[in-house]
């Protein structure tokens, strides 16, 4: 709720009353930006066995700048980008340029359910990134998610050949990599716009960050252009990923911050992967693996303690707390 929002009168019972609308509101927000954002590692795959990795990010932001551009200006949010350009298009070659190329290239090789779950470790290197940068030394319920979590993609890296889309187990080895350092790359993205961009309206960041990095992957992907015409199936795959997994997503994701906090719009980590892991058996054909299931289970686990929404001695924390 905004300042001007905020009644300045008493505030009844009776004005209470229809508070568990937005409650209800969030869930629904929540649940729909896991499903978008877990189609995005569906039509990311699909968009780069035709167009390349740096091809399909490329046209993936541009989309989204299309999409986002005018709703800005609409908004009325344009001074707000104007003023600060450089640090929204600097953080968008974080936020979108490098880990969308990365995950692009990663899903040449391994399924999208993979990819996904690795994606479920970007709250760690979020949290692992804040203790080197802002010294936010994380606690002991908090370090041992942090070993828990790399654990489980240790597990799942070290099966990783029996999961790629090819068979190769090197190849599938380096996809796994640019997995982990497209989240590395959100982690300090999240922590920059943190340092950098605080108080400026998240359509101005979000707006800017997506002109940064068509900026930033433009010439590499004319450059990597494919010689051969895309299908129109690979075309309405990244069109549908550009405007509802990037555009919509981030506009989703900004509101559910604003409506729950930051903690309740991080659960959507644990949600994405089930979205991502059905779309891609059922219109792909992927093959979901007992290990993949034990890995990810390890890996929430761990994001769940790392990022303090679970705590493992929570009593002993309170009693911390209490004025002695």
């Amino acid at each position: 709720m905004s300042e001007g929002e905020c009644p300045a009168t008493e505030v009844t019972p009776a004005a209470v009353a229809p508070a568990p609308a937005p409650a209800r509101g969030w869930v629904v927000d929540l649940v729909l930006l896991a499903a978008l954002w877990g189609a995005s590692f569906l039509f990311m795959r699909i968009g780069a066995a035709e167009f390349g990795a740096l091809p399909t990010a490329a046209v993936r932001v541009a989309i989204a700048t299309l999409f986002l551009l005018p709703l800005l200006l609409f908004r009325g949010h344009g001074p707000a980008l104007a003023r600060h350009w450089k640090a929204c298009l600097g953080i968008g070659v974080l936020n979108s340029g490098i880990p969308f190329a990365l995950f692009a290239f990663a899903l040449l090789t391994i399924n999208s359910g993979l990819a996904a779950v690795l994606n479920a470790t970007v709250p760690m290197f979020g949290a692992l990134v804040a203790w080197i940068w802002f010294r936010d030394r994380p606690d002991g319920s908090r370090l041992i998610g942090l070993v828990i979590g790399f654990a489980g993609v240790a597990m799942l890296a070290s099966r990783s050949a029996g999961l790629s889309a090819g068979g190769g187990g090197s190849a599938a080895l380096w996809a796994v990599l640019a997995c982990l350092l497209a989240c590395a790359s959100y982690g300090v993205s999240a922590n920059a716009t943190r340092r950098y961009l605080g108080g400026i309206p998240a359509l101005a960041t979000a707006t800017g960050s997506q002109i940064g990095a068509t900026l930033f992957l433009a010439l590499p992907a004319i450059w990597l252009w494919p010689a051969q015409m895309p299908s129109l199936r690979a075309w309405l795959a990244l069109t549908v990923l550009g405007v509802a997994s990037t555009g919509m997503a981030y506009i989703l994701f900004f509101r559910l911050i604003e409506r729950a906090g930051p903690a309740k719009a991080l659960t959507v980590t644990f949600l994405v992967p089930v979205f991502a892991v059905f779309y891609g058996a059922v219109f792909l054909g992927e093959r979901i693996t007992q290990w993949m299931l034990i890995c990810a289970a390890v890996i929430v686990c761990g994001v769940a303690l790392s990022t303090g929404l679970v705590k493992l001695w929570p009593a002993r924390a309170a009693a911390a707390s209490q004025p002695r």
